[in-house]
């Protein structure tokens, strides 16, 4: 068993302010999104640098904060939606806790459409571009879980697991570092080797999303799932029927773009 490295969740705190590990994985995530999307000779195709770049990142930023937590609200707390119409302002405290990345990727794309549209940009050349630093900023997310000590695997007598403070006792799989290296470092490294190489608009969207719910999907098998959720049919989470609709999305989008 490798020991829990206990690492403070918050950085610095003088009196009301409080920076936190997750909240600086965020900012990384998008300064990492911005220097990579600008490196790109797609990105400079589009006229994506500078002010136009710098509001591609605010769109895409506020698409994330905004669908993440309502895919949480939605998707894994549809039993207490009764709740959050009474208290609709628990809906948008991000604060509480409690994201969702499906959510926010569908909140990001909806944000870059608009962006598209605003600017007169095509859309799938534009999501190519921006697809292929989003496993940088999963890689982020989900270290700051792991400092966190949040979103932990099943338990396990395997020798790599750990005993998570929120768990005591109980070994479990560092599934947040089985995330951060499947969905964030190989994912990275296959889209980035192949963002110049496939010219057809849409495609390195689509292999995103076969890549991320594939990769996800295992996981899940070794991640505990939401205790007020459980396990559909005793074997499937929440999150592996969501990653189903990704890899259903993708191979869709593959077909279509292939046809044009």
């Amino acid at each position: 068993m490798i020991p829990f490295p206990k690492i403070d969740p918050s950085i610095i705190e003088l009196g009301l302010f409080k920076l936190r590990w997750y909240g600086l994985m965020y900012v990384l995530g998008f300064l990492s999104a911005y220097f990579l999307i600008g490196a790109q000779k797609g990105a400079n195709r589009l006229g994506l640098q500078g002010k136009l770049l710098q509001d591609l990142i605010f769109y895409m930023a506020l698409g994330l904060v905004v669908g993440a937590r309502l895919g949480y609200v939605l998707f894994y707390q549809f039993a207490n939606l009764g709740y959050y119409f009474q208290h609709p302002i628990e809906i948008i405290a991000v604060w509480h806790g409690g994201m969702s990345f499906h959510g926010g990727f569908i909140g990001v794309v909806l944000a870059s459409i608009l962006f598209c549209r605003v600017h007169g940009l095509p859309f799938l050349q534009v999501a190519d571009v921006v697809i292929v630093t989003a496993p940088v900023g999963l890689f982020f997310g989900r270290m700051g879980n792991f400092i966190n000590g949040e979103l932990y695997g099943r338990a396990t007598s395997a020798p790599w697991a750990m005993v998570f403070p929120a768990s005591p006792g109980v070994p479990r799989h560092p599934s947040q570092l089985y995330e951060a290296g499947l969905e964030g470092v190989v994912l990275f490294v296959v889209l980035w080797v192949l963002k110049d190489r496939i010219k057809r608009p849409g495609a390195l969207v689509a292999l995103f999303l076969a890549g991320y719910g594939a990769m996800r999907f295992v996981v899940e098998f070794f991640r505990e799932p939401d205790a007020h959720i459980g396990l559909f049919l005793g074997l499937f989470s929440m999150g592996q029927f969501l990653c189903l609709s990704m890899i259903l999305a993708a191979g869709f989008l593959w077909i279509v773009q292939t046809r044009f």
